[in-house]
This record gives C-alpha cells, structure tokens and sequence, in this order.
C-alpha cells in the first residue's frame, strides 16, 4: 500500500497565497461529511468521505493535470488520509489508460482543518464561511 505524504497548514497558506490557481495550480479536496460546517478552506471541493468512493472517478479525470492535490477532514487521522490512499490507487488505475501529462503529488494535511482553522480563521484568503458559533468551546 502506498505511503501518505503530509503538508502542514502553513506550507498549504504558502501555496495558496503564491498567487496560484486552486483547481489549476493545486486542488484542496474537504471529505468531511455533516462536520462540513463551520467554514472550509478557500477554492477548497468537498467531497463527503460516504459519497467519496462513487465519486473519485470522476475527481482522478478532472484532476489529472493539477500538480498537487491535498486531502483533509476535521483532524486528518481517518477519512482525509483514506480519501489519499483511495485517489492515489484510483489514479494509478485509471491514469493508465488516460495518460496523465504530468505527475501528481498527493498530500493530506496535517491537523485537517481543524487544525488550519485554528491558525488562520481570520485570513479570508484562506477560510471562509468560518462560524466562531461552531468552533466555541469549553476552554475558550
């Protein structure tokens, strides 16, 4: 089985504010489910992990030419991680046949978005929809 790559949230802030094209240059891919809400990180897709099996076909054609491609859920440990592990392998499968131009790096990142929120909730270059009202907490 393939090994995961990770980015941590402040090399995917550097990406995005390099003045590159999400979908083009890089593809942010959220598979967080009804935790969804709350806010997401900017030109982000979200794909729900319970839907992502029927729809990674799709998302290996319409981004074989993108360069990178980072995967998160809410922490990174479970559905961000498969999400990669299942893209990487659908790739490897249906690229052959298509041939993709260029190679893909596939990352998760660290933390997931939870983690990205945390740091850069106030930079609207990189999350929005961010709702202070969902990530209230005991300890704040």
């Amino acid at each position: 089985m393939s090994s995961i790559s990770y980015i941590t949230g402040d090399e995917l802030a550097n990406i995005m504010r390099s003045g590159k094209t999400p979908k083009k240059d890089y593809l942010v891919v959220d598979v967080r489910d009804d935790d969804y809400v709350g806010g997401n990180i900017v030109g982000g897709l979200n794909m729900p992990s319970k839907e992502f099996l029927m729809n990674v076909d799709q998302l290996v054609k319409e981004t074989k030419d993108v360069p990178l491609v980072v995967f998160h859920c809410a922490l990174s440990q479970l559905r961000g991680p498969k999400a990669a592990r299942i893209y990487k392998e659908t790739r490897q499968n249906v690229l052959s046949e298509i041939d993709s131009t260029s190679p893909t790096k596939v990352l998760v990142l660290r933390d997931g978005f939870t983690g990205f929120q945390a740091k850069f909730k106030d930079d609207a270059e990189l999350v929005e929809n961010w709702d202070k009202d969902v990530w209230a907490s005991d300890w704040s």
